[in-house]
């Protein structure tokens, strides 16, 4: 696809999802067509286009930081912005996000909260929340955002897409207004790991003599120094001591870190990097929010998001000595945590311990986002990089999790997120069931059943004119009801496997589940229900067996 082509959908993309809420400068389309047009072919990201977090500048728009009375107009853009643009990636526009880059909730601004992605009921994640949105609903090919507390994490889980937020210093923060500029991070959101990478790959400073910010890496290449010989060591705490999480999110951790391949788990106690975590707010480390723009809040220009304000007003007051009492503190849980994750090459742990719908968020302003950073605000007072990656869903929204690894860690991370292959759910009607014919197709290829359930109530269920008898899953125009269907848990590569071994007029499809959420599973398609009888009143197959009906 050429360039202006790949503008010209993005536009398309932008009208049919009619999500204004992402946008702060949204550039006119011939302007950014016209720059397409000038793309060198051949150029490293040709044909692609990217969107800019609000507090990164951009030549031509405003950078407001979310706060349109802070607005100034950069005469050129930020290195990072550049470095992309010169490898040929298009600009769309600056997007929205938590004011100041101070919040994990994308709700936090004047230009209006960000709805997510996938559930719009529900937050985006922040603060870089327009950024990942973009992304996620497939208008830019990737995003730029910042990172101090968890912004470029966060909202790539919650809507189930990629976030790299590098070792502090590779990517370079000319031209970034500071959230905490000892600690702020430019990140990149993308629906692949691949494609985070090949920006990744741009945005990147040089990094220390003897670290490649590009090469490749192998087990026992950590840039640390000495491990044991073996296969990469995941360091994954029990579920259990992660503190409370919303429904399911446990059982999802545990299917993600099962799900990694050619690793070694180790075992680890993550208290040292959840205490940490409380320091970046509830200490004095958030007087640097107030060096940044603290004159600025003071002087109570029109726009300022009152949450944001009284935060960064209160920084003001915090004593020197804290400070210092804080620094030490960290020293002592960064050696802890270090040495608790030994020789292990990185840390899996949830990117949150949950996820808050918007009105939760309003009632709860402070709690609701100091619960979101339980598991990121530590990464980069400890100095570490990390990776957020999805994996999976959770009632119906997407689940996801992060590596953690040591500074220069980033290409390592990257390599172990590869092997991240998050268990398929599959709903199964019929003689996949337990107990019937061919449920050892599902056995032999590593499944395990998760749940008895049913359909939501609009199917129908037939019994198939075929040798052996099976049954046919079908939605419903109008009417239908609940049927009996069994959930198998299945790696991601046994499903191809499995899919070749099931004939028509069976496909996969989507089968919406009783509590709302939605899986694949196994349906009939229109062809198969020649000569079917229609058995839906059994409410189940096995309940159809039992009648002696056939």
């Amino acid at each position: 696809m050429s360039a202006v082509d790949r503008v010209r959908r993005a536009y398309a993309r932008i009208a049919e999802v009619n999500r204004p809420e992402i946008w702060i400068g949204l550039r006119p389309r011939e302007d950014v067509e016209a720059e397409a047009a000038a793309v060198d072919p051949a150029s490293p990201l040709a044909g692609t286009v990217f969107a800019v977090k609000g507090n990164i500048d951009v030549a031509g728009l405003p950078t407001t930081a979310g706060c349109p009375s802070y607005a100034y107009h950069p005469g050129r853009d930020a290195e990072v912005v550049a470095r992309l643009r010169a490898a040929g990636a298009v600009v769309l526009g600056t997007t929205n996000l938590d004011q100041f880059a101070t919040g994990l909730v994308g709700t936090r601004s004047p230009y209006g909260a960000v709805r997510n992605a996938v559930d719009p009921a529900y937050v985006s994640g922040g603060s870089s929340s327009g950024s990942a949105v973009a992304v996620a609903l497939g208008i830019a090919d990737f995003a730029l955002g910042t990172d101090t507390a968890g912004s470029g994490r966060v909202p790539a889980a919650f809507n189930g897409i990629v976030g790299v937020k590098p070792t502090y210093g590779l990517v370079p923060t000319d031209g970034v207004v500071p959230a905490c500029r000892s600690l702020d991070c430019v990140t990149v959101f993308a629906r692949t790991l691949a494609e985070a990478r090949r920006a990744f790959a741009v945005m990147t400073s040089e990094p220390p003599s003897g670290v490649s910010a590009g090469s490749s890496v192998s087990p026992g290449a950590g840039p640390w120094g000495s491990r044991r010989p073996g296969p990469w060591r995941v360091a994954v705490p029990p579920a259990g001591a992660l503190g409370e999480l919303d429904p399911g999110w446990g059982e999802a951790f545990e299917r993600a870190a099962r799900s990694l391949r050619d690793v070694e788990l180790v075992p680890i106690d993550p208290a040292p990097f959840l205490e940490a975590a409380d320091l970046l707010y509830q200490g004095a480390f958030v007087a640097e929010r107030h060096t940044a723009v603290g004159e600025f809040v003071a002087k109570g220009g029109p726009g300022l998001d009152p949450t944001v304000a009284g935060i960064i007003t209160a920084a003001a007051t915090l004593p020197a000595h804290r400070l210092f009492a804080d620094q030490e503190r960290l020293a002592l849980l960064r050696a802890q945590a270090m040495a608790r994750l030994g020789d292990a090459d990185a840390l899996l742990l949830p990117t949150t311990p949950g996820h808050p719908t918007i009105a939760e968020v309003a009632e709860q302003p402070l709690a609701a986002n100091t619960r979101l950073g339980r598991f990121t605000n530590s990464t980069n007072l400890f100095g570490l990089s990390a990776l957020a990656v999805p994996a999976g869903e959770v009632g119906g929204r997407p689940f996801g999790v992060m590596l953690l690894g040591r500074a220069h860690a980033d290409d390592l991370l990257a390599a172990i997120a590869e092997r991240l292959s998050p268990p398929l759910l599959l709903a199964v009607v019929g003689a996949h069931l337990s107990g019937q014919p061919l449920n050892h197709q599902l056995t032999s290829h590593g499944a395990r059943l998760a749940a008895t359930t049913a359909t939501a109530p609009h199917y129908r269920l037939y019994a198939l004119a075929t040798d052996p008898p099976k049954p046919g899953l079908v939605r419903a125009a109008d009417g239908g009801a609940a049927i009996e269907v069994e959930v198998w848990e299945l790696p991601a590569q046994g499903l191809g496997r499995l899919l070749a071994q099931v004939p028509r007029p069976l496909a996969l499809g989507e089968v919406e589940l009783s509590d709302g959420g939605s899986v694949t599973g196994f349906v009939c398609t229109p062809e198969g229900l020649g000569g079917a009888a229609e058995i839906t009143a059994h409410g189940g197959w096995r309940a159809y067996l039992a009648s002696g009906r056939r």
